[in-house]
C-alpha cells in the first residue's frame, strides 16, 4: 500500500506519520517491522526513525498475505458481492451459510467463498467486521487488509457502524415502536446459549435494541402462528444473539428461531426469519460515507401479505 508524504510531515520522523496520520496499532507496526521490505521510503527499506520529505513515497506491506497458514480452503461457492474495492468487500450472505469455518463446516462458509473470490493463497486472512449467525442472512462487511480491519474494528467498537435488520415475529409487540434494554450473559454451562438478565448481574453485558413495527397480520396458513408482524430493528449494541433474545423477551420470538423461539418450520422457512438488510459506515481509507443494502430473501418475502410487499423496509 502506497502513500505520498504531505507537507505537514516534512522533516518529521516516519513514526509520527504512521501513528498520527495512519493510526497504526502497535501490533500492526510490529508486523511491518518484522516483514522484509515491510517499510519502504522511496523504494528503500527504512526504520520508523527515518526523516520524511514532502512528496516522498511510502510503501507499507499491509496487504501482504500472512506467512502463517489460515486453514481456510478456497472453495467455489456462490457469492453475492454488493460492493468491492482494494480495501473492503461487502457481501450478501445467504441464510444457510456460516460466516467462518467451525466444527463440521470447513469448506461451506462465507470465508471459503471469499478466499476463492479474491484468489487467495494459503496466507489468506479473513477479516469479517460484523458476524452473522449461520441462519441469519444479509450484509457482511469484510476488510481486505490489516489496516482496513483495524480501522473498521475501532469504528464497530465505538458504535460508528449502523446496522439495520428485518425480522418476522410470532405475535406483535405491545408498542408500535420502542427500545429494549437488558443485560445479556452466557447461560451457565453453555458456550452458545445466552440469557436475559439485569444489566448489573454478574457476567452481564448491556444490550440495547431499537425497533419499529412495519406491519402485522393474521396469516391464512394454519401452519403459521395466528399473528405475525414484520419489524425493522437496529441493535445499538452488538451482543451475541441480541435480537433473537430481545424479541423473545418481549414474548414475540423471531419466526423459525430454534433456540429462543418455537423452532423451524421446514415446510415454510428452515431458519430464523432474520435478515441484515442495511449497513452504514465510513470507508476506512477514503472517509466516504457508505450505505449498503441487501433485499429481503425469498424465504422471508413469500410469507409477507400483499400490503407489505412494497413497504419501505430500510427506513
Amino acid at each position: 500500500m502506497t502513500f505520498t508524504i504531505p507537507a505537514q510531515y516534512h522533516q518529521k520522523p516516519l513514526k509520527v506519520f504512521l501513528q498520527a496520520e495512519l493510526g497504526l496499532s502497535a501490533r500492526l507496526l510490529s508486523r511491518l517491522k518484522a516483514t522484509p521490505d515491510g517499510i519502504l521510503l522511496d523504494g528503500k527499506p527504512v526504520t520508523v526513525r527515518a526523516t520524511l520529505c514532502e512528496g516522498s513515497t511510502l510503501t507499507l506491506a499491509i496487504d501482504t498475505p500472512s506467512d502463517r497458514p489460515s486453514g481456510i480452503v478456497p472453495t467455489a461457492l456462490p457469492l453475492d458481492v454488493l460492493y468491492e474495492d482494494a480495501h473492503i468487500l461487502v457481501c450478501n450472505k445467504p441464510g444457510n451459510m456460516p460466516t467462518h469455518p467451525s466444527h463440521g463446516h470447513y469448506t461451506d462458509t462465507l470465508a471459503n467463498a471469499v478466499a476463492q473470490h479474491v484468489r487467495a493463497d494459503n496466507g489468506f486472512v479473513f477479516h469479517p467486521i460484523n458476524r452473522l449467525d449461520r441462519n441469519t442472512s444479509g450484509v457482511v462487511l469484510i476488510a481486505r487488509h490489516a489496516l482496513s480491519a483495524q480501522r473498521l474494528a475501532a469504528a464497530m467498537l465505538h458504535g460508528d457502524i449502523r446496522k439495520t435488520y428485518l425480522a418476522l415475529l410470532c405475535g406483535e409487540p405491545t408498542a408500535h415502536e420502542g427500545e429494549i434494554v437488558t443485560g445479556i450473559r452466557r447461560q451457565a454451562e453453555s458456550i452458545i446459549i445466552r440469557e436475559i438478565c439485569s444489566c448489573d448481574a454478574p457476567g452481564a453485558s448491556r444490550a440495547q435494541t431499537q425497533y419499529t413495527v412495519l406491519g402485522a397480520w393474521e396469516p391464512d396458513d394454519n401452519r403459521l402462528p395466528p399473528r405475525l408482524c414484520l419489524v425493522r430493528a437496529r441493535p445499538v449494541t452488538g451482543r451475541t444473539h441480541q435480537l433473537r433474545l430481545h424479541f423473545s423477551h418481549l414474548g414475540t420470538p423471531i419466526l423459525g428461531d430454534d433456540m429462543y423461539g418455537q423452532g423451524a418450520l421446514p415446510s415454510l422457512i428452515e431458519r430464523q426469519a432474520l435478515h441484515a438488510c442495511r449497513l452504514e459506515f465510513v470507508h476506512p481509507m477514503s472517509g466516504e460515507p457508505m450505505c449498503l443494502t441487501a433485499p429481503m430473501p425469498e424465504d422471508m418475502r413469500q410469507l409477507l401479505p400483499d400490503f407489505l410487499s412494497g413497504a419501505d423496509t430500510y427506513g
